[in-house]
């Protein structure tokens, strides 16, 4: 099943037009579990859209909505000419098997839309580790330096903002809509591949379901259309009447005119997390994996009842409150009064169904939630405080340098997706079987674990014979298990012994002498003309340890 997933996410890709480089592919960017429960916040959409007793007044909304809001083309021309606007951004990523240097800088083009209070919605990825960001406006020569005020890689999502007031000139915000029903028309505005000026292209709603979101790795709601979503799309609004439906995002890969566009309550969870907190909050998860019950003998086994419904426990995030209040092998019936299916789905709009997870999303960070559970036969309440989690190995290390430690030539770094992911398109086969598998399935264990790892062997008289113990999880140090690369770090830099012990996975042992192998690190960072020993999070902590100690 994992395979299968990580088949179909590889024909997703971003819409981001690169001058110099290839599409965001799916590539280089995997999800931990094709099952494990998602995470989507949406404090927008109201209970009442899930309850079976309104599917009537959806329908009756949508018969009275389809009879002016067939989008007129030519009003979303009129509306994005002084709205829409062309996105410059110059960027460089990391290299994380040299993690001391960045690979070569690429130009790519993408585009955006003014919302209230003079801001620029767009596309995370457009701008994912951007060095320099321009923007300019239809009908204009002259292109503006922006900054970049927030970012949401889990639901490629970001803010922009001009200083210059002339940019503003003229500017009008395009106001959120809401979600669209099914066949209903919108209009995808942008700055596509094939041209320089704006460009518009016609669609209708085809569905409305958690879908893979290539550039975060999450999986959270989108609207699937049949408009053409070209490069160069991507951050493009996609017009429904006079008001914003969603945020034009990726394609499907071999597929004609399939795209899909981000919905207005995942685009109202991203701002409004931005405005309460001055910073993305990310989405809300229960830290659950469940399994469904569709099987009747399953049901008999775990003692339900014929009117009950519901998913099974199979395992529970150690860092989220979840963890001490269910179990394996729980049944959740209900989330917040909701009842959940046997295939883990709720109701959605008029005759609609979307897991249950989306419930999850509709809570803010640290909200508490109701969740009604059946155990060894009897039901019980529980309340839950729902918040973000962060996996064992990190999805994706956007916009920020990667984290390495050398010693006698050693290269230590964490673990993480995009390390695998430099091993190729192919990565999940030719990337380091052991490392791939605990990246996508372990959980933590405490907060702020890493799987420290081996990279790399710079070879010296030193190391020589250390070199094919390369790619081994790092276990301890001194006898002390290492709980992360700053621990390691602090393990090694503290060290008051003659000899080194650094144990490997697979019972492997690294013995170096101290002082000998400080030595040869000077050397080693010379001849390899790598700045520093350690990168600047961990020279940083260092630094203040000794100013610590110095008082």
């Amino acid at each position: 099943m994992l395979s299968c997933s990580i088949r179909t996410l590889r024909r997703l890709k971003c819409c981001c037009n690169k001058r110099w480089s290839s599409l965001f592919l799916a590539k280089g960017y995997c999800f931990s579990k094709p099952k494990v429960v998602p995470s989507f916040c949406n404090t927008d959409i109201k209970f009442s859209r899930f309850y079976v007793g309104e599917r009537q007044s959806s329908l009756r909304q949508w018969r009275r909505r389809s009879l002016y809001t067939v989008t007129d083309t030519y009003e979303a021309i009129e509306l994005a000419l002084d709205s829409v606007i062309k996105i410059f951004t110059v960027s460089s990523s990391p290299n994380y098997f040299l993690p001391w240097q960045n690979k070569s800088q690429r130009e790519t083009m993408g585009s955006g839309f003014v919302i209230p209070g003079k801001k620029i919605l767009t596309n995370a990825h457009v701008v994912a580790d951007h060095t320099f960001v321009l923007v300019r406006k239809h009908g204009s020569p002259t292109k503006y330096r922006a900054e970049v005020q927030a970012v949401g890689h889990e639901c490629d999502l970001a803010i922009l903002v001009v200083e210059s007031p002339e940019f503003w000139e003229g500017m009008n915000f395009l106001e959120l809509g809401d979600i669209p029903f099914l066949q209903e028309a919108v209009a995808v505005v942008g700055y596509p591949q094939g041209g320089d000026n704006i460009s518009v292209t016609k669609g209708v709603v085809s569905r409305v379901e958690p879908t893979q979101y290539v550039h975060g790795a999450t999986q959270l709601m989108a609207i699937q259309i049949d408009a053409a979503i070209n490069p160069g799309n991507s951050g493009g609004p996609a017009i429904m009447g006079n008001k914003v439906a969603g945020v034009a995002f990726q394609n499907l890969s071999g597929a004609e005119n399939i795209g899909y566009i981000i919905p207005v309550p995942v685009i109202k969870h991203f701002i409004a997390g931005i405005e309460e907190s001055g910073k993305y909050m990310g989405f809300c998860s229960m830290g659950l994996s469940c399994q469904p019950t569709e099987n009747v003998q399953l049901r008999n086994h775990f003692k339900m009842q014929p009117h009950m419904t519901g998913v099974l426990v199979s395992k529970i995030n150690p860092l989220s409150d979840a963890y001490g209040v269910l179990k394996k092998d729980d049944i959740i019936l209900e989330f917040d009064g909701v009842p959940i299916a046997n295939d883990g789905t709720v109701p959605f709009r008029n005759r609609e169904r979307i897991t249950f997870d989306h419930l999850v999303s509709m809570k803010k960070p640290n909200e508490t939630a109701l969740v009604k559970v059946l155990r060894n036969g009897e039901e019980h309440a529980f309340t839950i405080t729902l918040q973000p989690l962060q996996p064992l190995v990190p999805v994706h290390q956007f916009d920020k340098l990667p984290s390495y430690y050398i010693f006698a030539g050693l290269v230590f770094v964490p673990l993480t997706q995009p390390y695998l992911h430099e091993y190729g398109e192919d990565w999940y086969n030719t990337s380091p079987r052991r490392l791939c598998e605990r990246a996508l399935r372990e959980l933590p264990k405490r907060a702020g674990e890493q799987l420290v790892i081996l990279s790399q062997v710079l070879m010296d008289d030193i190391n020589a014979g250390y070199e094919r113990l390369a790619e081994l999880q790092v276990k301890k140090v001194n006898g002390i298990e290492i709980k992360n690369l700053k621990h390691l770090c602090q393990l090694v830099e503290n060290c008051s012994r003659e000899s080194l012990r650094i144990d490997l996975d697979d019972d492997r042992v690294v013995a170096l002498n101290y002082e000998s192998a400080r030595i040869a690190t000077s050397r080693i960072l010379e001849r390899h003309r790598i700045p520093s020993r350690m990168s600047i999070d961990l020279l940083s902590e260092q630094n203040s340890l000794l100013m610590d100690s110095a008082e």
